[in-house]
């Protein structure tokens, strides 16, 4: 069993770090600045970086690669239809990659950019784990940089379809922004009030709203609720007419968190 800590970088960055604590090896995913990383290597003298994994190009996800690759030697993966610094190894839709003895399945899931993947592992008798990236947030999800509502909804619908209890280890610490938008949505929704408090007291201690679980985040995210009448209406009130399909209420709550 591995153990996952956040790094914390720049404003609301994570970098999650994996931990094989029995022979004292780690990987971390998506370091967008190389600091953290090395504090923390430089505080476990012993342990080395096997591994970094990349789910999508942007610069507060990819900054730190080049330095850590250098300073460790350490195996890039990161997803195959991007650039991606130091890659050694290009993943795509259906490839698996084992890190620390964990066997990661790899999800296309385009949207906030065009070849962004996410990592998913779901081994016999381990909690299944799922990093994100930029496309799931706590209680919402990516503005779409590149993509379109058509790539995107489904991408976040595959992913609620995972299994209730996989952790979600998203890349940024937007959570409390996303619920007060979660609650514009779904005023009445008691889940939502409910995460909205408690993650209130976190960020009043300074303390972390992740991980999250798929279970949560189909009661609690917007953008995994699409088919919900209530949410449909907010939809069609926030566009001024009705949206007939999941894509399009999906995009229609895009645009409204875009200006929020």
């Amino acid at each position: 069993m591995i153990q996952i800590d956040a790094l914390p970088a720049f404003s609301d960055n994570y970098i999650w770090l994996l931990q094989d604590t029995a022979k004292r090896r780690c990987a971390v995913v998506d370091p967008g600045d190389a600091g953290p990383v090395e504090r923390w290597l430089a505080a476990n003298p012993g342990w080395a970086l096997s591994d970094i994994l990349i789910t999508h190009h942007h610069n507060d996800h990819v900054g730190g690669v080049a330095r850590l690759k250098q300073l460790t030697g350490a195996r890039v993966c990161g997803p195959a239809n991007e650039q991606i610094p130091c890659r050694d190894l290009a993943l795509d839709e259906g490839a698996e990659v084992e890190v620390l003895g964990v066997v990661f399945q790899v999800l296309a899931v385009p949207g906030h950019t065009l070849g962004h993947i996410a990592f998913f592992s779901d081994q016999p008798s381990e909690t299944p784990l799922l990093f994100s990236g930029d496309t799931l947030f706590a209680a919402g999800c990516g503005r779409m940089f590149e993509g379109t509502p058509e790539q995107m909804q489904p991408a976040l619908a595959r992913l609620a379809a995972l299994p209730a209890h996989t952790q979600v280890y998203c890349a940024h610490e937007y959570t409390l922004a996303n619920l007060r938008f979660a609650k514009a949505v779904e005023p009445d929704n008691p889940h939502v009030q409910q995460r909205f408090d408690e993650v209130t007291r976190l960020r009043a201690d300074q303390r972390i709203t992740l991980p999250s679980t798929i279970g949560l985040e189909r009661l609690t995210n917007p953008f995994l609720r699409t088919s919900e009448t209530l949410v449909k209406q907010k939809a069609d009130e926030w566009k001024g007419h009705s949206n007939a399909t999941h894509v399009a209420v999906f995009a229609a709550l895009r645009s409204w968190k875009d200006t929020f």
